[in-house]
């Protein structure tokens, strides 16, 4: 036998040795991952086998190729995932008065029009927020006064003052009647974390005021809680709406005591699990994130469609 062709058995002996320790890496992680059950490979055992066959039929050029993706893949792709627009649920919104289908065709929704500088449009949609529910809205009515339409900022300026007015005057009436205890008080916290929830996490008060109002709704969550009689009145979606408004100040800790108090009171409640998500997310915290996760797919709970998917992303 010639000199190449020595070397030519070489080589397919070697690429052979490669491909059966490649395959044999792949049956022995799948059992590793099927014994501890803590993590999943990026490979099944289908994907293995594909790449086994490249690689035998492509001596040098199908291991080089494979390993090349690998080491790039590790030193520059691989990286932790960034669950900052992950969106973990779906607030249902409901008209508040019935759909004017003619009237709809022609508007722009109030951002764009802001946008675009619109006047008519921003003009009309300003007068049809006033003569609706504007308690939703008070968001985007707040990013209305920086408009270059005058009368568009004066608008807004004078719904949102007359809105904050009134929330202002109605959570101090709810919380001064909660304080006194003779006059059914846990009807009054429930009004109060309710009324209040919906305000809050919109984006127009100052962080000390909102701080303010955070704890005034803390104080009737844990009044509901702390007396075991009425402490079914305090709900799942309460404590829910509870822990998203303190998200939004930053306050993780006590965010989490009561995330553990829903856990502790609605185990079988999906929002149980999605709203500690999000404070892990929000801490940066990948551990407990993950381990949350985990516990969720184990949980005798009915997940929906967003939540599953979510499951399906990062398992």
């Amino acid at each position: 036998m010639s000199r190449s062709g020595i070397w030519f058995l070489v080589i397919i002996i070697l690429n052979t040795i490669v491909c059966l320790l490649f395959l044999f890496w792949g049956y022995v992680q799948q059992l590793i991952d099927d014994d501890s059950k803590k993590k999943k490979t990026q490979m099944t055992m289908p994907g293995y086998y594909i790449q086994t066959f490249v690689m035998f039929i492509c001596p040098i050029i199908g291991p080089v190729f494979f390993v090349t993706a690998q080491v790039i893949y590790a030193k520059f792709l691989k990286e932790g995932a960034d669950l900052e627009d992950v969106i973990f649920g779906k607030e249902k919104v409901i008209a508040p008065r019935a759909a004017e289908e003619e009237v709809e065709r022609n508007r722009v929704p109030l951002e764009e029009a802001l946008a675009v500088s619109d006047k008519e449009s921003l003009r009309g949609l300003m007068l049809d927020v006033v003569r609706g529910d504007v308690s939703k809205s008070l968001s985007s009515i707040n990013h209305a006064l920086n408009s270059q339409d005058s009368e568009t900022s004066h608008y807004a300026a004078t719904v949102l003052r007359e809105s904050l007015n009134d929330f202002r005057q109605k959570s101090q009436e709810l919380y001064n009647l909660m304080k006194q205890d003779y006059i059914q008080p846990e009807e009054y916290a429930c009004m109060l974390i309710e009324y209040m929830s919906g305000v809050l996490q919109q984006d127009v008060f100052t962080e000390m005021e909102l701080r303010g109002y955070v704890d005034m709704m803390e104080e009737a969550c844990y009044f509901l809680y702390k007396d075991e009689e009425i402490r079914p009145r305090l709900t799942s979606e309460y404590i829910e709406w509870m822990a998203l408004v303190l998200l939004k100040v930053h306050e993780y800790e006590r965010m989490e005591y009561w995330c553990d108090r829903q856990l502790e009171m609605y185990p079988d409640e999906l929002s149980s699990y999605t709203i500690r998500l999000k404070l892990y997310f929000s801490k940066g915290d990948r551990e407990k994130f993950f381990d949350t996760m985990e516990k969720l797919r184990k949980a005798d709970v009915v997940i929906d469609k967003s939540t599953l998917e979510l499951i399906r992303i990062f398992s």
